[in-house]
């Protein structure tokens, strides 16, 4: 095999390029709920499923359960069996997904959450793949760019076709689809990952700056979702419809391809505290265009300069998280740390929306975006000079 064929590792052995390709794939049917998520949570909502306020909840739940299995498993389990634990997760994750058929309220909400454990097993194999690489940023990339094309695809089905004829019970059948076709693929994962420290005795948690790093993490991440998960109440309420909204989904998970795609480009010649910065000032434009009742291509160029930024940075938590803490433990967190901000964030926002009212989202979401830069930003300025970059 050429060596073009084999991912480079900073963290034992350079893995085949299939293997590295299978465990990207998996973490791919882990999140592509997410793309969907504004699309399907408002087909419950027209189909009296579920409340605004419920809206919020769902995302809470399937995400906190999915970022906390994530991160238990990046701290406890050890990396091996890998192709049993990817086979019988996405197994899992069908099951879940078809058992949705038909069900409302807080049934809808613990199934969601029954689903995100499987989605965090399948993610964990994600990104412990990653945090070992020579350029996890790059291969960050890499994954959020097929993330997002798959993303994006399963979005404008889902608003051409899948929603308008089916529902959402034939959002769910989708999903669980996806994830059927996720079984055959843990066949080709390795066998196990190399270990990131070399007593394996010792506990695989970060140190304190790195907690801290997941919990900045936590905040400036949360503050995007606390306002993505309203997309089609802020497009009604500017006057737009629910067709909009969905044509938004879509079109900024096009330009989250292009975001996927311009973090390998930057890996490596970007400071990323300059990437937050920028996306930090991106982020608020973007806001502001939906409180000005806009029409429906500027709502939806905004949405999609939201979703350009929002992969730009998730790529860069990467390199943030190694100049904290370079035995990589915290980077390995750092999916995780995304997930369970993806479901904080909505959580703290259904306290400040109501079913005619959703802009205390973009309050709340402006704040924590703040909040979360003045973290971040405060971890760099304290760094060791000999790492911080």
């Amino acid at each position: 095999m050429s060596e073009h064929a084999y991912v480079h590792d900073a963290v034992g052995p350079d893995i085949p390029l299939s293997e590295a390709a299978a465990a990207l794939a998996l973490g791919v049917v882990a999140l592509l709920f997410a793309g969907v998520l504004p699309s399907l949570l408002g087909a419950l909502g027209d189909e009296h499923r579920l409340s605004a306020s419920g809206f919020g909840l769902t995302a809470t739940f399937e995400g906190l359960t999915m970022g906390l299995t994530t991160a238990a498993a990046g701290i406890v389990l050890p990396p091996r069996h890998l192709k049993l634990i990817g086979a019988g997760a996405a197994l899992a994750l069908a099951a879940i997904d078809f058992s949705a058929f038909h069900v409302a309220g807080p049934f809808i909400m613990a199934n969601r959450a029954a689903a995100g454990v499987a989605e965090g097993i399948l993610l964990w194999l994600t990104t412990s793949m990653i945090a070992r690489t020579a350029t996890p940023e790059r291969w960050a990339g890499v994954y959020f760019t097929a993330l997002c094309t798959a993303q994006m695809v399963a979005a404008f089905l889902f608003a051409q076709w899948i929603l308008p004829d089916f529902g959402a019970d034939g959002g769910f059948a989708a999903l669980a689809i996806a994830a059927v076709a996720g079984i055959p693929v843990a066949y080709f994962l390795p066998k196990l990952f190399a270990p990131l420290l070399k007593d394996e005795s010792l506990s695989g948690a970060p140190p304190p700056r790195g907690w801290f790093a997941l919990f900045a993490t936590l905040i400036y991440i949360g503050a995007t979702a606390t306002v993505g998960v309203y997309l089609q109440p802020l497009a009604q309420e500017a006057g737009l419809s629910a067709d909009v909204a969905r044509t938004a989904v879509w079109v900024s998970l096009a330009a989250q391809i292009a975001g996927g795609a311009a973090s390998t480009v930057l890996a490596g010649h970007v400071r990323w505290l300059a990437i937050f910065v920028g996306c930090t000032l991106a982020f608020l434009v973007n806001w502001g265009v939906f409180l000005l009742h806009p029409q429906a291509w500027v709502f939806i160029a905004a949405n999609a300069l939201g979703g350009f930024v929002g992969i730009l940075v998730a790529a860069f938590i990467v390199p943030m998280t190694i100049e904290v803490d370079p035995s990589r433990r915290t980077a390995v967190l750092g999916g995780s740390t995304q997930v369970l901000a993806g479901a904080l964030g909505p959580f703290a926002a259904s306290f400040v929306v109501a079913d005619d009212n959703v802009h205390g989202a973009i309050l709340l979401g402006t704040v924590s975006l703040f909040a979360g830069l003045a973290l971040i930003a405060g971890l760099h300025i304290t760094a060791p000079k000999a790492s911080a970059r």
